[in-house]
């Protein structure tokens, strides 16, 4: 495994580095990450990169297969347009999460920003998944339109709410789970709430499972079947805003 140090390296030197090093060595840790942006765009499968520190914006943007750790906090837009792979963040992470995701699954232990998953896709089976185990801003899942997103909402404060506002405005494809019954005013009005099925129990134990793996954390309390599901209400919630052909 080969180690670059990456403390006061500027940001296209450093991922410079990173496509050097990976021609002879597809394991990689970064040391002193501190901001650097794009670290891990567009890497395919096989690639697997540990990052010490705080990575900057847009890390693993169009990332196509590569696995990446992060023993830290994580800035915006992780995992922009991503197509494969995994991320694996260590604390909590910045807005835009997710933005566009195509495929692949981002697991952060703590907290997330603001409008993760927006604009969230699938096609066939590639099917992204987001799982954070904390709380989300504002507009969670905006515009989504497939992919799954998984909130645990663990070591919340007493009356700390799990969601912020408008959680799912634009929605018309995709899946949300969040772990408890947030009042119905957190939500936009092209989400609803629907029932949870056989599948939806498998499907959320899995990537629970996956989680407190990561994490090497004891989940056996969750109770799944209490988890709330959030679908769109309508495929095409915007079509009356566009003029006829």
């Amino acid at each position: 495994m080969k180690t670059i140090d990456a403390l006061g390296v500027y940001y296209r030197k450093l991922n410079d580095s990173i496509d050097s090093a990976i021609k002879t060595d597809k394991n990689i840790t970064l040391s002193g990450v501190f901001g650097q942006r794009y670290i891990g765009r567009g890497l395919s499968k096989g690639v697997k990169i540990k990052i010490q520190g705080v990575p900057g914006n847009d890390m693993a943007a169009y990332m196509d297969g590569a696995e990446i750790e992060v023993f830290g906090n994580a800035q915006d837009a992780v995992g922009n347009t991503m197509n494969a792979g995994r991320i694996v963040i260590h604390g909590r992470c910045g807005d835009t999460l997710g933005y566009s995701m195509r495929g692949g699954e981002i697991y952060v232990e703590g907290n997330v920003g603001y409008r993760v998953g927006i604009h969230m896709k699938e096609y066939k089976d590639m099917k992204p998944v987001i799982v954070a185990g904390g709380k989300a801003g504002d507009f969670l899942g905006e515009y989504m339109a497939g992919g799954a997103i998984i909130l645990l909402g663990l070591d919340l404060a007493e009356g700390e709410e799990i969601i912020g506002r408008f959680c799912g405005t634009g929605i018309h494809g995709g899946k949300i789970y969040i772990n408890g019954n947030p009042d119905k005013y957190n939500f936009g009005k092209e989400v609803e709430k629907v029932s949870l099925r056989d599948e939806d129990i498998a499907f959320l134990k899995n990537h629970v499972d996956l989680y407190a793996k990561f994490f090497k954390k004891d989940l056996s309390h969750l109770k799944l079947e209490a988890f709330a599901k959030y679908a769109a209400v309508n495929k095409n919630p915007y079509s009356n805003a566009y003029c006829s052909n």
